[in-house]
């Protein structure tokens, strides 16, 4: 009877190759299920001479999410849904043009060099959508439709909030279609297959090889936020500008993180900090002062009552109508 071979973990450990692949390799070549999440083999399908990305079909579930989510908070506060979307027209075509002008402003490299096809600075299908560019793109284009719907835009902010938290979560599949967002090797059982046709598989490693799904953590991160901030509106009512404090806090703060974990290179770097990071941490920060100022005009509205009011709304005095929402 053969001699077992037994799994080289100095290897392992090394990242380069996952546990299952050093078995194989041991094993004279035996066929096993490969650990790990795969990569899809498409991302997209054809509608006879129309190509339709996966990608761009995650953005849109995700508006039609954000929105669904928007509607139901604003009627709870006694302000129309219906609104929502008459300033989505505003807002995420300008949301799109804004995420695509700050992808390509700190990826330079990638479309403008001798011979590149200017046409894909706009390839949007390709992926290639930095969300800060869509959030302050966004943010205006949210002021604009609530100016012409006479919408307060605080409330809409808010109410947004937790809905914003899962349209990026169910976007981040559409990474996962593109083979993108991931961070460095592992031999986790959930590591993420590459394929190393992807342009984004790096150099000068074996096609085995699994890299930590960034697209995945980020997925459940901005699920978890969305869950929060629903729980704490229903438990306690939120003071206005609290929810859409704690979107740029809980958002800025996990992007932080995960930012530090990409593999994909930036051109745009201060301090020897990647510029999305600082972007993260200052979202974070402004979400922190956001909430702190929410909550200090709410205890001077309410007496000094307590940091955030009861659920009933019970206060010491009258208090003007601000659409806190529950």
């Amino acid at each position: 009877m053969p001699a077992r071979s037994t799994t080289d973990w100095t290897v392992v450990r090394r990242g380069l190759v996952s546990p299952a692949t050093d078995w194989v390799r041991r094993n004279g070549g035996a066929v096993i299920l490969a650990a790990g999440i795969p990569s899809p083999p498409v991302n997209g399908f054809a509608i006879g001479p129309f190509e339709v990305h996966y990608y761009a079909l995650c953005i849109l579930v995700g508006v039609v999410i954000a929105s669904w989510v928007t509607t139901a908070r604003l009627r709870a506060v006694g302000i129309n849904g219906g609104t929502v979307i008459d300033i989505a027209i505003w807002a995420v075509p300008i949301a799109l043009v804004g995420g695509r002008l700050y992808h390509v402003f700190t990826h330079p490299g990638d479309y403008f060099f001798p011979g590149a096809n200017l046409w894909n600075v706009i390839a949007i299908w390709e992926g290639g959508l930095a969300i800060y560019g869509s959030i302050l793109a966004g943010v205006l284009g949210v002021w604009i439709g609530c100016r012409r719907t006479n919408t307060p835009f605080v409330a809409l902010v808010d109410a947004l909030a937790p809905g914003m938290l899962f349209a990026q979560a169910f976007g981040r599949l559409g990474n996962y279609f593109n083979q993108e967002l991931f961070g460095d090797r592992t031999t986790l059982p959930w590591g993420l297959q590459i394929h190393t046709s992807s342009p984004a598989f790096p150099a000068g490693l074996p096609a085995d090889t699994l890299f930590q799904p960034l697209f995945l953590y980020e997925l459940l991160w901005d699920a978890a936020g969305g869950a929060l901030i629903l729980l704490l509106g229903k438990r306690l009512r939120l003071p206005r500008g609290v929810p859409i404090g704690l979107y740029f806090l809980w958002y800025g703060a996990g992007r932080a993180y995960l930012e530090t974990q990409r593999l994909d290179p930036t051109e745009l770097v201060l301090a020897g900090m990647k510029f999305n990071t600082i972007a993260a941490i200052t979202s974070a920060l402004v979400g922190l002062v956001i909430v702190l100022l929410a909550v200090r005009r709410s205890r001077r509205l309410n007496d000094g009552s307590g940091l955030l009011i009861d659920a009933a709304g019970k206060s010491a005095k009258p208090q003007p109508a601000d659409h806190s929402l529950r």
